[in-house]
C-alpha cells in the first residue's frame, strides 16, 4: 500500500480575497491625512481645496470597498468588515462635525456658525477631534488583531471585539488627558524649578548709565561675607563700566551706623541710589535662597531706581467717561472687555504716576495740568465737542497723546485726527494666512492680525531691531489712512503695517470676498506737531491684559510710551532671568502638537509591534525545530522507495 502525504487544511474560500484588509485602512488614513493637510495646515487657497477633495475621495473610496468586501465575505469575516465600516463612518462623521464649525460653513452660508450659535460652535470644535480619535484607535487595533489571524479558517471575533473596546478605551484616555491638560492650563499654578542666575545689566539700564550727566552713587549695605552681595557686586561692576559717573560704595549696617543713618538705612540688604538730593532704595533678602527670585529681575528694579532719580516726575492720564478701557473690570456691566491693569503696572514700573481724567477733572475746559501723557484707550462713545477742543489745545501746547481706537465702536475721533492729516477707518481687517490662533481655533481667529512689518520710526525702534522675533498681535483692528495731504509742519509716518495678505473684511465673515482689497494696510500712525507727539493705532485690544503679554506687544507699549515722552534713547529690552512662556509660530505649534499627540505614540506602538512580531516569529521557529517531523518532511522507507509494500 502506498503512503500518501496528508495535505494542509485549506483556508476558507474568502480568505485570499479578504486578506488585504490593512491596505484599505491605510487608504482611509491617507484620506484623513489629506483632509487634515488641507484644512489645518494649508488652510486657504486652491491647494487646500485639492488636498481636501482628494482626502474625501480616498475616505469614501475605502468605505465603498469595505461595503463590497462585506457582501463577499463569510459570516465571521462579514462582521469584521461591518465593524471597520462603522468605524470608518464615525471618522467621516467627525469630518462632518468639523465642517459645520469651520470656515467652510461660513463660506456656504455667508455667516460663521459662532456668530449665531457660539455655544454650539464651541461644542462642535471640541467634539469632532474626540469622535475622530474614537474611530482611529479602534481601526488600528482591529487591523493589528486581524493581521495575526488573517490566514485562520475562522476568525476569533472575541479578539476583534476586545480590540475595538481597547481602542475606545485608549481614545477615552487620550481625551481625558487632553481635557486635563486644558483645565490645568486654565487653572495655571506655577512652581519654579529652574536654575538660578542673576540678571545682567540690560540695554536700557546701560543707556541710562551711559547718559548720566551728574555723578550717581550706589551704596550697598551688606555684610562683607555674603553671597547676595557677591551677586549684586557682579551686576554693579559690569554696569559701572558704562560710565565714570557711576560710583559703587560698600557699607555694613552693623559696622557703619553713622553712614546708615545718613542714607536712611535701618538694616542690611539695602541698595541706595543717590543723585544730588534724590535718593531711592532697593531692598533685597540677605540669604541667597530668599533672594533668588529678586535677583532674577534685578535689572528691572535697578532700572526703575535710576529712572526715578534721573528723570523728572511724570504723570500719565487715562480718559474716562466714554466707555474706555480701564484697569478695573470695566466701566459698566455691559463692557466685558479685558482691562489695562498690566499697562498701568508697566507705567508705574517706569516711574510714572497714573491717574484717570474725565469731565469732573475739568476735561471739558482743558487737560489737567501735570499730565505729561494723555491716553485714550478704546472709547465706545464720542467725546463732547468741548473735550475735543481741550485735547486739541493740549496738542497745540506740546502735549503727548496715545490714541487706540476699535472698528466695532465706530468712534473715529476725526475732530482730533483731521488737523493732524490722519483718518481712522473703522473697517475690520482679517487675514487667512498670518493670524494668531486661540485654543478653540475658530474662523474668527483670522481677525487676530499678526505682523512684524515695522518702519524705521523711533516709535518702534526695538521691534524693528527684533524683526520677526518682535511680531505683534492685534485682535480686531481697523486701519489708519495716512495718504491724505500733508504739510511740512506735521510729519506723518506709518510705523506698523499689516501682513501683505490682510484684507478689509467688509461683511464680517472673515473670508476674502469680491470687492475686498488685500494689501499691507497701515495699522498705526505717528504725527509730530511742533513739540507735540501723537501715536494712533487702529486697535485697543493689543494693549489689553491678555494681548499685552505677547512679548512683541509689551515691547511695543514701552517703545511707544518712551517715544511719546522723548525717551526713545532709552528704548530697548530689560534683562531678566525669570522664566518666560515659550512661544512658537503657527507652523511650530502644529509640528510640536501633532508630534507629541500622534508621532510619539505611533513610534512607541510601532516599536512594540515589531518587538512582539519578532518574538512570536522566533517562538514559531524554535517550535518547528524542536517538534516531531511532519509526514511531508519525513524520509521514505526503503520498501516504499523500491516500489514494494511494507
Amino acid at each position: 500500500m502506498e503512503m500518501k502525504t496528508p495535505k494542509a487544511a485549506k483556508p476558507a474560500s474568502d480568505g485570499a480575497l479578504l486578506r488585504g484588509s490593512g491596505r484599505w485602512s491605510v487608504v482611509w488614513a491617507l484620506g484623513m491625512f489629506a483632509i487634515f493637510l488641507g484644512e489645518r495646515m494649508i488652510g486657504s487657497g486652491g491647494s487646500r481645496t485639492v488636498a481636501t477633495v482628494i482626502g474625501l475621495l480616498l475616505v469614501i473610496g475605502a468605505m465603498a470597498v469595505r461595503f463590497i468586501r462585506a457582501g463577499q465575505a463569510s459570516t465571521d469575516r462579514r462582521k469584521l468588515e461591518h465593524t471597520l465600516l462603522a468605524l470608518y463612518a464615525i471618522g467621516l462623521g467627525a469630518v462632518l462635525l468639523y465642517v459645520i464649525q469651520s470656515d467652510l460653513w461660513a463660506s456656504a452660508f455667508k455667516q460663521p456658525l459662532e456668530r449665531n450659535w457660539p455655544k454650539l460652535s464651541t461644542v462642535l470644535s471640541a467634539l469632532w477631534p474626540v469622535a475622530w480619535v474614537a474611530a482611529a484607535w479602534p481601526i488600528l487595533l482591529v487591523e493589528l488583531a486581524y493581521a495575526e489571524m488573517a490566514r485562520a479558517p475562522r476568525l476569533d471575533l472575541g479578539r476583534i471585539r476586545s480590540a475595538v473596546l481597547s481602542g475606545f478605551g485608549l481614545a477615552a484616555a487620550l481625551t481625558a488627558a487632553i481635557s486635563f491638560a486644558y483645565v490645568a492650563s486654565e487653572r495655571d499654578k506655577k512652581l519654579d524649578l529652574a536654575y538660578f542666575r542673576t540678571s545682567r545689566p540690560g540695554e536700557v539700564t546701560r543707556r541710562i548709565v551711559k547718559g548720566l550727566d551728574q555723578p550717581v552713587e550706589v551704596a550697598v549695605f551688606f555684610p562683607s561675607a555674603n553671597e547676595v552681595r557677591d551677586e549684586v557686586d557682579d551686576y554693579l561692576s559690569d554696569l559701572a563700566k558704562e560710565s565714570s559717573q557711576l560710583k559703587i560704595t560698600h557699607y555694613d549696617f552693623d559696622i557703619d551706623p553713622v553712614k546708615a543713618k545718613d542714607y536712611g538705612v535701618s538694616t542690611n540688604g539695602i541698595l541706595v541710589f543717590v543723585r544730588g538730593t534724590k535718593k531711592e532704595q532697593l531692598g533685597l533678602p540677605k540669604d541667597i535662597e530668599g533672594a533668588k527670585t529678586a535677583l532674577k529681575t534685578l535689572d528691572k528694579e535697578v532700572q526703575q531706581r535710576f529712572l526715578s532719580i534721573v528723570k523728572p516726575p511724570r504723570m500719565a492720564g487715562f480718559t474716562l467717561g466714554h466707555g474706555e478701557r480701564t484697569w478695573e473690570r470695566g466701566e459698566t456691566d455691559t463692557d466685558k472687555r479685558v482691562g489695562i491693569a498690566v499697562l498701568r503696572d508697566g507705567l508705574m514700573d517706569q516711574t510714572y504716576d497714573v491717574r484717570s481724567v474725565n469731565a469732573a477733572d475739568g476735561l471739558m475746559n482743558e487737560v489737567p495740568k501735570g499730565i505729561t501723557m494723555l491716553a485714550i484707550i478704546g472709547p465706545r462713545t464720542p467725546f463732547q465737542p468741548e473735550e475735543y477742543a481741550a485735547i486739541n489745545r493740549y496738542i497745540d501746547g506740546g502735549g503727548r497723546v496715545l490714541i487706540a481706537l476699535d472698528p466695532e465702536n465706530k468712534v473715529d475721533m476725526h475732530e482730533v485726527l483731521q488737523p493732524l492729516n490722519l483718518e481712522f477707518k473703522a473697517e475690520p481687517l482679517a487675514n487667512d494666512q498670518a493670524f494668531a490662533r486661540r485654543m478653540e481655533q475658530k474662523i474668527s481667529d483670522r481677525a487676530n492680525l499678526v505682523t512684524a512689518t515695522f518702519s524705521a520710526s523711533p516709535s518702534v525702534s526695538t521691534l524693528q531691531r527684533l524683526g520677526p522675533r518682535g511680531s505683534i498681535v492685534l485682535p480686531g483692528a481697523g486701519w489708519i489712512n495716512t495718504k491724505r495731504d500733508r504739510t511740512a509742519a506735521i510729519p506723518v509716518d506709518a510705523p506698523i503695517k499689516a501682513h501683505f495678505a490682510t484684507f478689509n473684511d467688509k461683511n464680517g465673515n472673515f473670508t476674502l470676498d469680491p470687492g475686498e482689497e488685500k494689501r499691507a494696510w497701515e495699522l498705526a500712525a505717528t504725527a509730530i506737531k511742533k513739540d507735540a507727539r501723537v501715536f494712533v493705532i487702529a486697535d485697543s485690544d493689543w494693549i489689553g491684559d491678555e494681548a499685552i503679554k505677547v512679548p512683541g506687544n509689551g515691547v511695543l507699549a514701552l517703545d511707544v510710551i518712551k517715544w511719546l515722552m522723548g525717551d526713545e534713547a532709552f528704548s530697548g529690552q530689560t534683562s531678566t532671568e525669570a522664566d518666560v512662556k515659550i512661544t512658537h509660530t503657527k507652523k511650530q505649534d502644529v509640528v510640536w502638537f501633532y508630534s507629541t499627540i500622534f508621532l510619539a505614540p505611533a513610534l512607541v506602538i510601532g516599536a512594540g509591534v515589531m518587538v512582539t512580531r519578532k518574538s512570536r516569529r522566533k517562538r514559531r521557529q524554535d517550535k518547528k525545530r524542536g517538534g516531531p517531523p511532519t509526514p511531508a518532511a519525513s524520509s521514505p522507507s526503503p520498501t516504499a522507495a523500491n516500489g514494494g509494500t511494507p
